[in-house]
């Protein structure tokens, strides 16, 4: 039985935590949920979106004494989702009657605005203003105007936001206004078990949904061609619509779990990663620690994570991209630096920071002190890792 909360610890805190289960945001909340419970908090997951994968349920299950709370209700972010949304909500509040948790925490904006009896913590992993300013390049359309309206609701409602990146967090600003209590907490990986393979295999290695075009697959598409080694991508190439793209000139690998993953970074020299848009990337730390040299998208959330940690080049310049690959495969000692650099910043993005820094932001949410947290950086006077 988990003992009564202590004043100033996390230990017997009882957290009700939201996910989706598509993408990075389950990896990021699977990890969270886990060093929260190592740390003796008692941590329940609602679960929104797609049913859970097998390998998830797995992944849950490694967890001790997570509980997990599964629906399948239609996301904040998809097409019309808002009756969905609204029952979700209705879901969420009879759990906060069963589970009596301390705090709530959203990986989602629109239930912020929900009667939470609890103080909530909302997390903002992207949205999608923000990915259509970058992805689409010209103003939001008409029909995502609720959805604005819904998002600034659900933040102007929260204790605090928590974003990965300050570029993030200037986005939530942009397209939603000010945030009251707003703190970077970069997000972090656990350690891969094992070393890195010593012989890499000359291949370049993607990880992203085919059809996502913030993910901007399609430019390696065209430049697979002229790198000398087979380019493979790791991710679905199912849309929405239920049809199917297929890209020219890439090895499809189809969506992979976590162990599966890790092999074919293990075995690639290369991680491309040249998005549109991307509020953090947990992918290319993943890849970075296993050994991988980095070739990101030049935008300002990639340069704030990665600094000289990784190859940068422009998403809608193929020659470029091309080029960067090349000169890669061609020089070993280039190669080997890169992959040096990615594994060093890589290193500082763990999973024990980013649960000491969100235990933190909880903390101090519910002594009522979030006043003191830095509306940019974080914990007054403790620089984000990443802004360096």
């Amino acid at each position: 039985m988990i003992e009564p909360r202590r004043p100033g610890t996390i230990r017997g805190l009882r957290l009700l935590m939201t996910t989706d289960t598509v993408g990075g945001v389950f990896t990021y909340a699977m990890t969270l949920a886990a060093g929260l419970v190592e740390r003796g908090a008692e941590v329940h997951l609602a679960t929104m979106g797609p049913a859970l994968k097998p390998s998830q349920r797995d992944a849950a299950k490694d967890v001790a004494d997570l509980v997990v709370h599964e629906s399948t209700f239609a996301l904040e972010w998809m097409p019309e989702p808002w009756e969905d949304v609204e029952r979700a909500g209705e879901w969420l509040l009879e759990l906060e009657r069963r589970v009596a948790p301390d705090l709530v925490h959203l990986n989602g904006y629109v239930h912020g605005a929900t009667a939470f009896r609890v103080p909530i913590v909302v997390a903002g992993h992207s949205c999608v203003l923000s990915w259509w300013e970058a992805v689409v390049g010209e103003p939001p359309p008409p029909e995502l105007a609720r959805y604005r309206s819904e998002v600034q609701r659900g933040i102007r409602s929260a204790a605090a936001v928590i974003a990965p990146t300050s570029a993030m967090m200037r986005c939530l600003e942009r397209h939603y206004g000010p945030v009251a209590t707003g703190v970077v907490v970069a997000n972090g990986v656990r350690a891969p078990l094992g070393t890195p393979h010593a012989r890499k295999e000359m291949a370049v290695l993607a990880a992203g949904r085919l059809w996502d075009r913030a993910k901007n697959i399609e430019a390696l598409s065209r430049a697979a061609p002229s790198f000398p080694g087979p380019v493979r991508v790791a991710g679905s190439d199912q849309l929405p619509d239920g049809s199917r793209r297929v890209l020219p000139h890439l090895t499809a690998l189809g969506w992979l779990d976590a162990e599966a993953l890790g092999r074919a970074m293990d075995s690639a020299a290369i991680f491309a990663h040249p998005a549109r848009y991307e509020p953090f990337g947990l992918c290319p730390v993943e890849a970075a620690l296993r050994g991988c040299a980095l070739v990101l998208g030049d935008i300002e959330s990639l340069r704030e994570v990665w600094g000289d940690g990784a190859l940068f080049v422009a998403p809608n310049d193929d020659e470029a991209l091309s080029h960067a690959l090349r000169s890669l495969a061609l020089d070993d000692e280039l190669r080997r630096d890169h992959a040096a650099r990615a594994t060093t910043r890589a290193a500082t993005f763990t999973a024990t920071r980013m649960v000491e820094q969100t235990a933190t932001v909880y903390l101090q949410v519910l002594g009522g002190g979030c006043t003191s947290l830095d509306p940019i950086r974080g914990q007054k006077g403790t620089a984000s890792p990443c802004a360096s």
